[in-house]
């Protein structure tokens, strides 16, 4: 049988641990799962919560830093230094599992040892509200070959993957390393593209693999700064992949210029929306155009996305709301944003 470890870091969420745990060992039947909580110096009673929980069970496992250390050094401890078991997953104390998740996902990696990580889709539910009902039951797997898994991040220059969904080989986590200490809000991303350079990439259908919970402190940024800050952690991301395995991808300089491409235009639509909706006081629009410049300095105005941003800014910024539904790729963007959300779910890759 294959065994499992699920590393739990956990920073003043005790009272989230005992669900998320339950959920790894209680809900997982016929697997060999461990479990490691790191508490990270919480000024809580979250290392307690912690110690009490493996008092119960001697497959949990706790460590709990003297001094505060940061989520990226809590993720490689568990990682890299703990993790002995044939499989791994890093699991927020915050979020939960699936039930049969891990079994599925380890029943994926047995079956093609070709495969780096498995993954599957995650349920986004809002803290203080009732679990969405999950599906258990998988239609099926797909085995991605990891180059085109990569190319397909790179040609949409954004992420498919939450996090708490995600199963990785053991050996492969060493061989890649750890997560990156300069990617501390887009090391996820750059840390599932690195395995798809070496290894391929197990998707599960039909059945749901984690629960990921909505709250005010999730690391995740949504205001309009932040949005820009997005921008450029990602492009710190897929550079870095770049960097890190370019000798692996015999397609570097045509994904360099594919996301590069793309990463510009996400911030031309941001800024040119920022006209349709009356925000350009709040969004930044001269720097998300200063980032795309810098993105793509050939070619930038040859995009329909810059085209769109000149058009509004001749219109003006007290008029474009009024004339949203006469400009065509203003119509044409809230189709687009439509499909997008009404597929976001639908989405594996």
């Amino acid at each position: 049988m294959s065994t499992l470890g699920v590393v739990i870091p956990c920073y003043k969420y005790g009272h989230f641990l005992e669900d998320c745990v339950r959920s790894v060992l209680d809900e997982q039947e016929g697997l060999d799962v461990r479990v490691l909580i790191i508490d990270d110096a919480s000024p809580d009673d979250s290392a307690a919560v912690a110690r009490k929980l493996a008092d119960g069970d001697p497959r949990i496992e706790v460590r709990v830093h003297e001094t505060n250390k940061g989520h990226i050094a809590t993720y490689n401890e568990g990682l890299l230094e703990w993790a002995e078991t044939d499989y791994v997953a890093l699991l927020s104390a915050d979020d939960r599992l699936v039930p049969g998740a891990l079994v599925r996902a380890a029943a994926l990696l047995d079956a093609h040892p070709e495969v780096g990580f498995a993954y599957g889709r995650p349920l986004r539910f809002q803290h203080g509200g009732p679990l969405p009902a999950a599906r258990t039951s998988s239609t099926g797997t797909v085995v991605y070959p990891g180059q085109w898994w990569l190319e397909r991040r790179f040609g949409e220059a954004t992420g498919c993957i939450t996090s708490p969904e995600v199963v990785v080989r053991t050996s492969l986590q060493r061989t890649v390393g750890g997560y990156d200490p300069a990617l501390p809000h887009a090391g996820d991303i750059e840390m599932w593209m690195r395995l798809a350079a070496h290894a391929d990439v197990g998707y599960i259908q039909g059945a749901d693999q984690a629960y990921y919970r909505v709250h005010g402190n999730n690391m995740s940024t949504t205001d309009f700064g932040g949005q820009l800050d997005d921008l450029r952690q990602r492009r710190i991301a897929f550079e870095s992949v770049l960097a890190k395995c370019g000798d692996r991808l015999p397609r570097a300089e045509q994904l360099s210029a594919a996301v590069h491409t793309r990463l510009a235009r996400f911030a031309l639509r941001r800024a040119y929306r920022a006209y349709d909706r009356g925000r350009t006081d709040v969004v930044p629009v001269q720097e998300l155009l200063d980032f795309a410049r810098d993105c793509l300095p050939e070619g930038l105005t040859a995009l329909p996305e810059y085209r769109a941003l000149r058009l509004r800014q001749r219109i003006g910024a007290r008029t474009m709301p009024y004339l949203q539904p006469l400009v065509l790729s203003a119509v044409v963007e809230r189709v687009r944003e439509w499909f997008w959300w009404k597929s976001w779910d639908r989405r594996g890759i």
